[in-house]
């Protein structure tokens, strides 16, 4: 079915329906609209957070700068773009178009570095995350040789906002289920107990049919990681 429904006007108008403060045929008066858009905006700004959301993975490139470890993303980075969510994998592809992985590091893991201006080879990468820039720190910092090649981020991108209540959702349409019982569960506050308790029922029931749907279709495959040959421990 490609029915073009995905829209927060009908997602709206079902909601409160759904949440009994509209009857069969109605749709909502202006206020109504214009607290729905609102809570609707609230919920997917939320819902984006939760799980992987595949449809939204990107894979960025980064150009690299001799010398320049940290590179940053948002509106006012050194790569102006909407800010992402998350890094969720990265790697290195040099100018024979050969790649090699990239390990992520931890805060923990940053700040046990000794020399964080050492220059040379790619071969770890740390994600901090601000409220308007996600910077993100390769190590060791790119040399004239390392900077002939590219750093690839698999970035979450943010879902972008609808511009007007018929604009098409930037969620496929397997999810307007989801969204529509969200929403009402929002808009019930204050109904009757049973109302209120369907509306949670389905939303909860909806979203995580759909967050166990929204993976890889490849299998997860777990591997050793590589920085436990740098640590040792007390105990032997």
């Amino acid at each position: 079915m490609t029915a073009s429904t995905n829209t927060p006007s009908s997602i709206i108008t079902d909601s409160y329906f759904d949440a009994g403060l509209i009857q069969e045929g109605e749709v909502p008066n202006a206020d109504q609209i214009s607290s729905g858009f609102r809570k609707l905006g609230d919920l997917i700004n939320l819902w984006q957070t939760q799980g992987l959301k595949l449809w939204l993975l990107e894979d960025l490139p980064v150009t690299l700068v001799a010398g320049q470890g940290t590179y940053t993303f948002g509106q006012t980075g050194t790569v102006i773009m909407d800010k992402p969510t998350r890094v969720i994998d990265a790697y290195y592809e040099d100018v024979n178009n050969i790649r090699r992985p990239l390990i992520p590091l931890s805060w923990n893991d940053y700040v046990r570095l000794s020399q964080v201006t050492q220059k040379g080879a790619l071969n770890s990468y740390f994600v901090d995350k601000q409220q308007s820039l996600l910077s993100v720190f390769f190590w060791l910092v790119p040399d004239a040789l390392a900077a002939t090649g590219k750093a690839h981020l698999i970035i979450q991108k943010q879902v972008a906002n609808y511009p007007a209540l018929t604009s098409e959702m930037n969620f496929p349409q397997e999810w307007r289920i989801a969204l529509r019982w969200g929403l009402a569960d929002e808009l019930a506050t204050g109904q009757p107990q049973a109302i209120m308790d369907r509306c949670q029922q389905r939303s909860m029931q909806y979203r995580m049919m759909l967050e166990d749907w929204d993976v890889e279709d490849a299998p997860t495959k777990f591997a050793p990681d590589s920085r436990s040959q740098y640590a040792s421990g007390r105990f032997r």
